[in-house]
This record gives structure tokens, sequence and C-alpha cells, in this order.
């Protein structure tokens, strides 16, 4: 049986980040077993989050510059210093809409998850 991945993201609009989780998940279904279990809405949430699930993996949505990435990777880390992390490009759902963010989720994830 392959890993399993807890996953937690973090995302100001948690309804969007789970409908697009979900496709992604949907579209990976048969390399990996990804569970979403929750959305911090804001960086405040991630270390409580952190701390209470112990996922194994975190995204940023693309609402987040790179500095603010860092700090929620580097919040994560202090709780499960093995996490794995990653940052969709900054503007990504904006300047390209939902279906972009699906894509490249799919593309990039199994060079994390590897």
């Amino acid at each position: 049986m392959a890993a399993q991945w807890r996953l937690l993201t973090v995302n100001t609009a948690p309804e969007r980040a789970k409908r697009l989780i979900g496709r992604m998940i949907e579209a990976l279904k048969d390399r990996y077993d990804i569970e979403h279990l929750d959305n911090c809405e804001n960086i405040d949430d991630v270390l409580p989050k952190v701390a209470k699930y112990k996922p194994n993996v975190i995204f940023c949505a693309s609402m987040w510059t790179p500095e603010q990435a860092n700090t929620i990777f580097a919040t994560a880390k202090t709780v499960v210093p093995d996490i794995k992390t990653h940052a969709i490009p900054t503007g990504l759902q904006v300047e390209r809409g939902p279906d972009a963010v699906v894509e490249y989720l799919v593309e990039e994830v199994p060079k994390l998850l590897h």
C-alpha cells in the first residue's frame, strides 16, 4: 500500500481550497492516497492546526507571497520537522483560474511526493 499523505492547506478561500484539492486528489487517486485534513484561513491558524492534525504535507495557495509561504512552512516545521511543503505560484489562481491551479498541482505534486 502506498504511503498515506495527510494534507493541510493554507488558503483564505476555504471552499475553493476544498474544491480544487478535491479535484487534485481525484486526478491522482490511482497513484497517491491523499487525505485533505483541513484548511487554515490565515497564518495564525497554522500552528494550532499542524499541532492538532500532524499533517505530512502542507500547501500554500497562490494568494500568499513567497515570504508569507516561508513563514507558514517554518511554523509548520516547528511541529512536524520533516513535513513536505509546496507553495502554489503567487497569482496563479487570479491570472489563470482554478483549472490552471488543478493542472499545476496534478503535474507538481508527484514530484513532491515521490
